[in-house]
C-alpha cells in the first residue's frame, strides 16, 4: 500500500496547493480519454509549470515506486492516459508556452501543453503553420508521445518527421535532450525516433523543437464521388503514381457521408467519396487539378467538385474532421470505438473491401474512412457497452482487420497508437523485436513506474 498522504506532503514542498489535488472530480477527468476503454482514477493529479518540477515529481515517484501517467488533452483513442495502476497523473496543460519561433530557420520550440490550434494561430503571424493535423485540438506533447498523424501526412509526414529535439525527463528524474536544432545528424543513436511514439513509457516530454512550414500560396479543396469503394481507393494510388502533388486525400465511405450530412447539414452525394486538397501557386494548381480530373475519370468518378473559396473549403474539411463526433450524435446511447490500421498502398483497396464485408457479416453499425494517401484507414463503429454480445462482435472485428493488415505487411495502428487497446497485437507484429523494445524499457525505467501496462 502506497503512502499517498506522505507523497502528497512531499509534492507540496515545491508545488503550490493549486498544483496538487486529490479532488474526486479532477481525478475522474484524468481517468479517461476519448476511447471506449474502462476508466480508472489516479490517486493524485499534479500540474507542473517547469521541467525542474517534473524532474522532482519523478524523483519522488521513483523513490516510492509510484506509477506516473502523463496527461495532455485526453483526446487519445486507445486508453493511453488511463492510469490503471493508480498513482500520479501529470497534467501538462499549464506548461503551455511557445518558447521560440525562428521563422528564418522554420523552427519552433514549445512546451508540451501547447495546443495545435493555439500554435497555428501564433504561427500565422509569420506566414507559417505546423503541419500535423490529427483532427482533435491535441497537445504537442501528446502528439509526439503517440506519433500523431492526420490529413496532411501524405505531403508533410507524421509527427516523428517534424521533431528535431525533445527535452525528456527520465524515470529517475534525469533530464536529457534527444537531438538538436540541426535538420539532420549522423551522430549517436536516433533518440528522437525512440521517444516519439513511446506513449509516456520511457520518459516525460517537457519541451519540443519542431519543424514548421510556409503557408501555401493557394489551396483548392474538392470532392470526388465514386461508384464503389474499390474504385475510389484505386484512384488514390493512380494519383500518386501520376506524381500529382496532393496536400490531403481522405476517403469517406457512403455510410459515413450519410452521417456527415445529418450532423453538418450538408447535402453531399451519399456514395464513396474522396476529399482532396491541392496546394501551391495558382498556375501550377490549375494544371494539377485538370490532370487529377483526367486520372479520376478513369476510375468511374461520377462527380468532381472543387472549392477555391475559403469558407467552402473550411465547410468540407470541418465535415471530415468532425466525423467521429457526427457518429456519436447519430447513435445516442452507444459508445464510439474507433480503430485504425495501415497497409502498403497497393493493398489498401482490398483491405478496405475486407473491412466493409466484415461490418456487414458481423452486423455492426459503422463506417470506414481514412488517410488513404499513406495507406491508413479507420473504422468508426458504434457499440452498446451493456450488450456483451455486441461488444464481443466489435472486438472480433478489430482483431480480424488488425490480423489482415499485418498479413498484408502493415501495422496494427497507423496513428492512434497502442495504449492498452492494441497491446495484444505487439508480438504478432514485431515478433523478436518486441524483446529489444522491452529491454530498452527496462534500461530506462527499471522500476516500471512510467505509464505501466501500456504499449509493451
Amino acid at each position: 500500500m502506497k503512502d499517498y498522504k506522505e507523497i502528497e506532503r512531499q509534492l507540496l514542498t515545491f508545488l503550490s496547493k493549486e498544483q496538487v489535488t486529490t479532488n474526486e472530480t479532477v481525478r475522474q477527468l484524468h481517468g479517461q480519454d476519448e476511447s471506449y476503454h474502462t476508466p480508472a482514477l489516479p490517486d493524485i493529479v499534479v500540474f507542473p509549470h517547469t521541467t525542474e518540477e517534473v524532474s522532482k515529481i519523478l524523483k519522488i515517484a521513483n523513490a516510492y515506486e509510484v506509477p506516473v501517467t502523463p496527461f495532455g488533452a485526453g483526446s487519445s483513442l486507445e486508453g493511453h492516459v488511463i492510469p490503471y495502476e493508480g498513482g500520479i497523473s501529470i497534467d501538462f496543460n499549464e506548461m503551455n508556452q511557445i518558447l521560440e519561433i525562428d521563422p528564418e530557420s522554420f523552427i519552433i520550440r514549445v512546451q508540451p501543453g501547447v495546443r495545435r490550434l493555439q500554435l497555428n494561430k501564433e504561427l500565422k503571424k509569420y506566414g507559417l503553420f505546423f503541419s500535423v493535423d490529427p483532427g482533435a485540438d491535441a497537445t504537442l506533447g501528446g502528439m509526439a508521445a503517440t506519433n500523431a498523424s492526420g490529413t496532411t501526412a501524405v505531403k508533410y509526414g507524421v509527427m516523428r518527421d517534424q521533431v528535431l529535439d525533445l527535452e525528456v525527463v527520465l524515470a529517475n528524474g534525469d533530464i536529457i535532450h534527444t537531438g538538436s536544432k540541426a535538420r539532420k545528424s549522423s551522430s549517436g543513436l536516433h533518440l528522437n525516433g525512440l521517444f516519439v511514439g513511446s506513449e509516456g513509457t520511457l520518459g516525460c516530454i517537457t519541451e519540443l523543437t519542431l519543424k514548421v512550414y510556409g503557408i501555401p500560396e493557394f489551396e483548392v479543396a474538392g470532392r470526388a464521388v465514386f461508384k464503389s469503394t474499390h474504385e475510389a481507393v484505386q484512384a488514390v494510388t493512380a494519383l500518386k503514381q501520376a506524381g500529382i502533388p496532393i496536400g490531403r486525400v481522405e476517403f469517406v465511405d457512403a455510410e459515413s457521408i450519410q452521417v456527415v450530412n445529418k450532423h453538418s447539414e450538408t447535402n453531399y452525394v451519399e456514395a464513396p467519396t474522396l476529399f482532396l486538397e491541392f496546394q501551391g501557386n495558382e498556375a501550377g494548381l490549375q494544371s494539377d487539378i485538370e490532370f487529377a480530373k483526367e486520372v479520376l475519370k478513369e476510375y468511374d468518378c461520377e462527380e468532381i467538385q472543387f472549392e477555391k473559396d475559403t469558407a467552402a473549403r473550411n465547410t468540407l474539411w470541418h465535415a471530415r474532421h468532425n466525423l467521429a463526433y457526427a457518429y456519436k450524435h447519430a447513435f445516442p446511447g452507444r459508445k464510439l470505438m474507433t480503430t485504425d490500421v495501415c497497409v502498403p498502398i497497393n493493398e489498401l483497396a482490398n483491405s478496405i473491401d475486407y473491412a466493409r464485408s466484415l461490418l456487414k457479416e458481423l452486423n455492426i453499425h459503422g463506417g470506414l474512412l481514412g488517410h488513404v494517401g499513406d495507406g491508413n484507414y479507420h473504422a468508426c463503429i458504434m457499440i452498446d457497452l451493456d450488450d456483451e454480445e455486441e461488444v464481443a462482435r466489435a472486438k472480433q472485428f478489430n482483431e480480424l482487420i488488425v490480423t489482415d493488415a499485418i498479413k498484408r505487411g502493415g501495422t496494427c495502428t497507423g496513428e492512434h497508437g497502442v495504449g492498452v487497446g492494441k497491446k495484444i497485437y505487439q508480438e504478432m507484429e514485431h515478433k523478436n523485436a518486441l524483446q529489444v523494445m522491452r529491454a530498452i524499457k527496462q534500461a530506462l525505467d527499471p522500476k516500471g513506474i512510467l505509464n505501466p501496462g501500456k504499449l509493451l
